[in-house]
């Protein structure tokens, strides 16, 4: 891991499960660093992830738990004959849209996890071949796994971006504290 997760406050597993979830999400988003759209779009391996489809993906995904968390409608409507396109930019669609669309959503499961009153509550999972009967999963669950597909996929876009032009997770770890010093001492 190329970043260090700060301690938690003593007995804060939410604090805890919400900065391990931030940090898998900020190396997702930095194999983005200073790529065009069109760069982030190729796909320089076998296969078919790119970096931005990965990022929609992940947002995507991490909605539609919330949205089961909710017991809400699925805010994403996605079937078999179109899940594909959630791993891809469509018109109108950027990386800068994606980012703020996963920053957004980053802020609901935040608050959706510090408002739940504890994370054995649970919630039901729909009926699908792949879930068991009649299955339920706790907010820890959701969190645990919410963390797990967003590493999972961060790993993908290391190799990613790696295959593009060299650039590995600590190079661009650097690079975007390079950013940060720049934009903090031009008061930007």
């Amino acid at each position: 891991m190329p970043t260090h997760v700060p301690a938690e406050a003593h007995g804060d597993e939410r604090g805890a499960l919400l900065a391990f979830l931030e940090v898998q999400r900020g190396g997702l988003r930095r194999t983005l660093l200073g790529l065009t759209d069109e760069a982030a779009a190729s796909r320089p391996s076998a296969s078919e992830l790119s970096l931005s489809g990965l990022l929609k993906h992940v947002a995507e995904a991490e909605l539609n738990w919330l949205d089961l968390a909710h017991q809400r409608p699925s805010s994403i409507k996605r079937d078999p004959s179109d899940w594909q396109r959630s791993f891809r930019l469509e018109e109108g669609e950027s990386v800068a849209s994606v980012l703020a669309f996963y920053d957004r959503v980053a802020q609901e499961t935040e608050k959706f996890i510090r408002s739940v009153p504890s994370l054995d509550d649970t919630f039901p999972l729909p009926e699908a071949p792949w879930f068991p009967p009649n299955a339920r999963q706790s907010m820890r669950w959701l969190m645990l796994h919410l963390i797990e597909e967003t590493a999972r996929h961060a790993g993908h876009a290391d190799i990613i971006r790696e295959s593009l032009d060299g650039k590995t997770a600590f190079v661009l770890v650097d690079e975007e504290r390079e950013l940060l010093r720049k934009e903090a001492g031009t008061g930007q």
